[in-house]
């Protein structure tokens, strides 16, 4: 444990505080860690107190024999959804929080009636939150992860064009007619800070829409950057712009009287969203319950 808390806060005096002993209590523990593992454990650099790459290294493993620990020690009690007073923090995108997070919650409002939800945005969540279990699941596509983590695949999704039903597009589904239209860019992957995105693609790396695009030596002109799916309905309501968006997401419109869902006129590779979360976590009645929840209530989300 007292591995894991200055790791967490790579300073002897916070580490004593959370764990409510003196420093110099706190030091000498260190000091029996350096010796036990060879290693200084923490060194003193210019952004302060910085982990070793040993010490990076051994992480995962002390948060997995934490999660163990906690395992063995705490009872085991049944879990019941309709007596728990759970609040489950999640963090997901807004194309993730429309297509699934929301219907299931809808679906166990009444089954559930003492569980809440806690919804983050992928900018309000950073790597450290997930490692130390602050965050129930997070849910998103994700390019790379830490290897301790658990994750299980929510679903494989494709894109589709949503457009006003007066867009010139819906008339003439080709190549193009779509790249002569003006278009929104809407992405949000992982989690912290999204780079600022420009007007380009190939080495940029927009997206999976842009990247095959490239890939055909082609580029589309896009008008509206955003972050938030939600956003494009209020965008498409005049019949000047394309967004290219998950099918899951555009089912949310299909009996829209303004807006039609159309075929995308070349191939994009399908994407994959994960459902991810600490190994601290893994063993929790609770938290079992909400992941097998949510992927069983996912394969009732269809995608066409």
């Amino acid at each position: 444990m007292y591995l894991n808390v200055l790791l967490e806060e790579r300073s002897v005096s916070r580490a004593a505080d959370k764990l409510a002993i003196t420093q110099p209590a706190m030091s000498n523990a260190l000091k029996r860690l350096r010796e036990l593992f060879d290693d200084p454990i923490l060194v003193r650099t210019a952004d302060g107190m910085t982990p070793t790459d040993k010490a990076e290294k051994l992480k995962p493993d002390i948060v997995e024999l934490l999660s163990l620990a906690s395992q063995i020690t705490q009872p085991d009690r049944d879990f019941s959804i309709s007596h728990s007073e759970a609040t489950f923090r999640i963090m997901a995108s807004d194309y993730m929080e429309a297509a699934l997070i929301t219907p299931f919650i809808r679906s166990i409002l009444d089954s559930a009636p003492h569980i809440n939800f806690d919804l983050l945005s992928p900018g309000d969540v950073s790597l450290h939150d997930m490692e130390k279990g602050t965050i129930d699941l997070a849910i998103n596509r994700f390019t790379a992860m830490p290897k301790s983590f658990h994750q299980a695949t929510v679903w494989r999704d494709n894109f589709c064009c949503l457009l006003h039903r007066d867009h010139p597009y819906v008339s003439q589904l080709d190549l193009d007619t779509y790249l002569s239209a003006e278009h929104i860019w809407v992405n949000r992957t992982g989690w912290g800070a999204e780079s600022i995105a420009s007007n380009k693609s190939g080495a940029q790396r927009l997206g999976w829409v842009d990247e095959a695009l490239w890939q055909l030596d082609k580029t589309r002109s896009i008008r509206v950057f955003t972050r938030h799916y939600m956003m494009v309905e209020l965008l498409l309501q005049q019949p000047k712009l394309i967004a290219t968006i998950p099918r899951r997401l555009a089912r949310i419109y299909q009996n829209s009287d303004e807006l039609t869902v159309c075929r995308v006129p070349f191939q994009i590779v399908p994407f994959e969203i994960k459902m991810i979360w600490s190994p601290l976590r893994h063993h929790s009645k609770a938290h079992q319950w909400l992941r097998r929840s949510l992927l069983e209530f996912s394969e009732t989300v269809l995608d066409r």
